[in-house]
C-alpha cells in the first residue's frame, strides 16, 4: 500500500509542477480558457443558420387586394421584409447584381381574378442562389408560406360541414430551429480536439527540445508515473474548458441540457483522454514544438470541422467521405452531446458513442505509449 502511496505521491508532485508551468505561461493558459471563450462568441452569434427578415423587392403588376395579401403574408412571415417595391419587371436583375435584394416576389397581371375564380393563379418567387444553403431554407419557407395560403383556399370549397384542412408542424429538440442549440455541442468537441491535442503535443515536445524529459528519467518515478504527471493537468483543463462552454452556452444562447450531466462529462472524460495520447503521440513522433503545432492542427481542426457532423450532415457526403468520418473521434462525441443535451437521451442511446470514443482513447494512449517507449530504449 506503502507503494501505491508513494506512486502516487510522484503523479501528484509532477501534476503540481506541471501545472505551475501552466499557469506562469500567459500563452499556453489563454490558448486553454481564452480561446474557447472567443470560439464561443465567434461561432455563436457570427456562424448561424438562421434566417431573419430576408429583404425582399416586390413587383404587384395585378394590384388587387388578393395580390395585397400575398404580400402581406410574406412580410408577416418574420423570415421575409418587402424592402421596395419593384416599378417595373427588369430591375430585379440589377437589384440582385447590387446586392439590395437577396429576394423577389413577382405577382403577375390577373393573379386576383383566377385566384376568385377558383383556378390556379400563380406568382413567382426569385432567391439569390449565391449560398445556396440559405436560399434552400429561404425557398423552403416560401414553399410552405404558398402551401398554407393554398389550404386557406381549399377550406372554403371543401364544402357545409367539412372540416377545414389545417397542417401543423412541430420541431422536437429545437423548437425555434436556433442554429446556436445546434452548433454549440459541436462546438465542445472541437474545443476539446483542437485544445487538448494541442496544449498537450506542445507541452510534452518542449520537454523533447529542452532535454527535461531525459532528465525525468533519471529520477525515481518511473516512465508510466511520468507520463501521467505530465498528461493529468491537460485532462483536468480539457474538463474546465467543457464546464466553460457549457456554461456560458446555457447562459448566453439557451442551449439547453436535458439528459444526465454525469453521462456528459463521462463521455467528455473518454474523449479527451484519447485527444491527450493523440497529442502525446504526436509529440513523440515529431519532438518538435513547431512541427507538432502543425501536425495537431492539422489532424484536430479539420477533421472535425469537415467529417465530425459538426456543421456539414454526414448523410449527405460521398460514400467515401462518410466511410472516412467512420474513424473520426468528434463524431461519435458530438453525436452523444447532442443526444444528452437535446434530447435527453441515456445510456442506451449513447452506448455505442462511448464504445467508439473507448476504442478510440484505448488506441491512442497504446500507440503513445508504445511508441514512447521505444523512443527511450
Amino acid at each position: 500500500m506503502s507503494r501505491i502511496g508513494a506512486s502516487l505521491g510522484r503523479i501528484r508532485a509532477l501534476s503540481s509542477k506541471e501545472m505551475r508551468h501552466i499557469v506562469r505561461d500567459a500563452r499556453t493558459l489563454y490558448l486553454a480558457l481564452g480561446m474557447p471563450v472567443v470560439m464561443l462568441f465567434i461561432f455563436g452569434y457570427a456562424v448561424t443558420f438562421d434566417l431573419d427578415r430576408v429583404p425582399l423587392g416586390l413587383f404587384d403588376a395585378d394590384r388587387t387586394p388578393e395580390s395585397r395579401e400575398l404580400a402581406r403574408v410574406f412580410d408577416a412571415s418574420g423570415v421575409f421584409r418587402l424592402d421596395r417595391s419593384i416599378a417595373r419587371d427588369d430591375e430585379i436583375e440589377m437589384l440582385f447584381r447590387r446586392g439590395r435584394i437577396l429576394g423577389a416576389l413577382v405577382i403577375p397581371p390577373g393573379y386576383g381574378r383566377e385566384l376568385g375564380a377558383g383556378r390556379e393563379a400563380r406568382a413567382q418567387f426569385f432567391l439569390d442562389g449565391t449560398d445556396g444553403a440559405s436560399a434552400a431554407i429561404a425557398l423552403a419557407y416560401a414553399g410552405a408560406i404558398a402551401q398554407s395560403l393554398q389550404l386557406k383556399k381549399l377550406a372554403p370549397m371543401a364544402g357545409d360541414g367539412a372540416t377545414p384542412i389545417e397542417v401543423r408542424a412541430r420541431l422536437r429538440f429545437n423548437p425555434e430551429a436556433r442554429s446556436a442549440v445546434f452548433i454549440v455541442p459541436g462546438l465542445i468537441a472541437l474545443i476539446l480536439a483542437l485544445m487538448t491535442v494541442l496544449l498537450t503535443s506542445l507541452s510534452v515536445a518542449r520537454e523533447w527540445e529542452r532535454g527535461s524529459l531525459e532528465q525525468l528519467f533519471a529520477t525515481p518515478a518511473r516512465r508510466i508515473e511520468i507520463l501521467l504527471g505530465k498528461l493529468a493537468p491537460y485532462v483536468g483543463l480539457g474538463m474546465l474548458q467543457v464546464l466553460l462552454v457549457l456554461a456560458l452556452g446555457t447562459t448566453l444562447f439557451g442551449v439547453p441540457v436535458r439528459g444526465s450531466l454525469l453521462w456528459l462529462f463521462s463521455s467528455a472524460l473518454i474523449f479527451i483522454a484519447g485527444c491527450v495520447g493523440q497529442g502525446l503521440l504526436i509529440s513523440v513522433v515529431t519532438r518538435n514544438q513547431q512541427l507538432a503545432t502543425q501536425v495537431a492542427a492539422l489532424t484536430s481542426i479539420l477533421p472535425t470541422v469537415l467529417l465530425s457532423g459538426f456543421i456539414f450532415p454526414i448523410e449527405n457526403m460521398p460514400v467515401p467521405l462518410q466511410a472516412l468520418s467512420a474513424i473520426v473521434p468528434a463524431r461519435y462525441f458530438i453525436g452523444a452531446l447532442r443526444g444528452i443535451m437535446l434530447k435527453g437521451s441515456g445510456p442506451a442511446e449513447i452506448g455505442p458513442y462511448l464504445l467508439a470514443l473507448g476504442v478510440f482513447a484505448g488506441v491512442m494512449l497504446a500507440a503513445a505509449n508504445a511508441r514512447f517507449r521505444r523512443r527511450l530504449d
